[in-house]
């Protein structure tokens, strides 16, 4: 996935009991109710669900990484439980922090930027996988350190997690693929967090060990990355607890930042926890401007974006001129969000026959024409896959995450990667004379921003399917490299459709749609018509 304008992974959480319903589901990129679809926003955010525990018969986390004890690693006896198992935590040599024989290049390279911050801490507790290859859990081990913070910057004391595991440990190719000198260390990065220290608490919550093992297979599995200004939709409480903290935004690790290793760069990329108000200002602006204005607030995390659970305010009530400063942003500068997974289909349909009704009759096809979404054979399958590995290694060089529109075209890219300009030249471009699309509610609530925040400014928007590898990019005149324009408003090449959006529609759409901006209110199914463009919008409810 190269989505280094921003991304969003949504997480809506559903089910029932303690921590359990943290599937990834329906939501855009992210958990939906127990079942095990990647939802709305990180393309994600980009909101967008990470691989968690579900409910019955739903693939979940191991959680042999929960238990904290004395010494031991804790296997528990229900969903997320916490008990004691077999898997030590912390220790000395090859599976804890101290230097040992037989200890992996890049592990070591990354013990040492830790012991660089924490030299009077060789041993920290340690969450490890209990199987290391081909197990649940991807990320071999997570320290915890024990951070004093820092009274003169309001930096409050703190826990610190760190992940080993997405970037390349051995340097062998047994999980990360070898690649050239300037290349990132695997994915390029390991996750952090800091979560605040509660008075008299001895020892480090592990909730924030099963997120970032979340996080972790969710990048494993899509072979999409988290840089820094993507943003989380979790849709729960990140503790589970009644806490408003409920979604994630990435930042750079402030103490940790880059490492050179044997295997390549690495960023630490910090995990954010903040609430629902500031994860819409993300979406809507962006996530690094969201971050800098918490980085002002104590309360909100401080210099070092130390996650509060118990913070029961937001940016916009610490701080009410923050509500201006980001509606002049989006105004300005517009969103660097450039894409959503969701829930998406869509069909060449007469206007006349287009009658809102559930999800499924939402579509509406010509008889023996359009299928709702496009079918394409394996070896195409294969093709576009090869392609978009490759895309992926390419687009990875970067190390330092680009959060600006540096890019206006959208000729050999698709957000998400679904093609690039080698694998969209295996289909033919099909013109649309009409265009019905159905889409999910939490992408859909994602139109006005995608109108305002992006095309108003000359850049593209896309909707990627949780589904397949098909998607939807909206694309204003300013665009170049499209196979839509004015002559040809609707147009499919393979899984890929393109909606050109003139600038003499633009403003009706944004009109139009404006109540999409407050989901809550909105009565399911939602359709839009613009009987004069053959255009027509449905929004369905999530699915269960």
């Amino acid at each position: 996935m190269d989505w280094k304008e921003g991304q969003g992974l949504n997480i809506p959480v559903g089910g029932g009991g303690a921590h359990e319903g943290m599937g990834v589901g329906t939501g855009v990129m992210g958990v939906g109710t127990g079942s095990m679809g990647v939802g709305t926003e990180v393309m994600g955010g980009v909101g967008t669900g990470i691989m968690g525990v579900g409910g019955a018969g739903h693939e979940g986390i191991s959680m042999g990484v929960m238990g904290v004890g004395t010494g031991v690693m804790g296997v528990g006896t229900g969903v997320m439980g916490v008990g004691v198992g077999t898997g030590v935590m912390g220790g000395v040599g090859t599976e804890g922090m101290g230097i040992g024989v037989g200890v992996p290049i890049g592990l070591e390279a990354l013990y040492t930027k830790c012991r660089s911050v924490y030299h009077d801490q060789p041993n920290p507790l340690q969450v490890t996988a209990l199987v290391k290859l081909g197990g649940p859990d991807p990320l071999d081990y997570i320290s915890m350190y024990a951070n004093p913070g820092n009274p003169k910057l309001d930096i409050p004391p703190h826990w610190h997690y760190v992940s080993f595991g997405c970037s390349d440990l051995h340097g062998d190719g047994r999980v990360h693929e070898q690649t050239g000198p300037g290349s990132p260390s695997g994915f390029g990065f390991e996750l952090t967090m800091r979560l605040k220290r509660e008075d008299g608490e001895k020892s480090p919550p592990t909730w924030p060990a099963a997120i970032m093992q979340a996080l972790a297979k969710y990048v494993f599995q899509s072979e999409s990355l988290l840089c820094v200004g993507d943003h989380v939709s979790w849709h729960c409480p990140l503790d589970n607890s009644e806490s408003r903290v409920q979604h994630m935004l990435m930042g750079e690790d402030p103490q940790l930042g880059f490492v050179t290793t044997p295997n390549g760069p690495v960023q630490f990329v910090q995990i954010v926890g903040v609430t629902t108000e500031e994860l819409r200002a993300a979406q809507h602006w962006n996530g690094v401007g969201v971050l800098d204005i918490m980085k002002r607030m104590p309360c909100a995390g401080g210099l070092w974006m130390v996650t509060d659970m118990r913070r029961g305010e937001s940016i916009y009530e610490l701080e009410p001129s923050v509500a201006e400063e980001v509606e002049n942003g989006i105004e300005n500068e517009g969103s660097n969000l450039s894409g959503v997974s969701s829930r998406i289909a869509w069909a060449e349909a007469e206007l006349g026959s287009m009658v809102p009704g559930s999800p499924q009759s939402g579509v509406v096809e010509r008889e023996g024409e359009c299928e709702p979404c496009p079918r394409i054979s394996h070896v195409e399958s294969q093709q576009i896959r090869s392609t978009l590995q490759k895309g992926l290694l390419q687009g990875a060089t970067k190390t330092r995450p680009t959060h600006h529109d540096t890019q206006t075209g959208v000729e050999g890219v698709v957000e998400g990667n679904v093609a690039t300009s080698d694998s969209a030249e295996l289909f033919v471009t099909r013109r649309l004379e009409s265009l019905h699309l159905t889409i999910n509610l939490e992408s859909g609530a994602l139109l006005p921003l995608a109108l305002r925040g992006r095309l108003k400014h000359g850049r593209h928007f896309t909707f990627k399917s949780v589904i397949d590898v098909s998607a939807v990019t909206l694309v204003p005149p300013a665009v170049a490299g499209a196979f839509v324009d004015a002559s040809c408003p609707y147009a499919s090449r393979g899984p890929w459709l393109q909606i050109f959006i003139p600038d003499d529609f633009l403003p009706a759409m944004v009109d139009d749609l404006a109540d999409l901006a407050d989901p809550d209110e909105v009565s399911l199914p939602a359709t839009f018509r613009w009987p004069n463009r053959k255009l027509t919008i449905t929004i369905v409810a999530e699915e269960a």
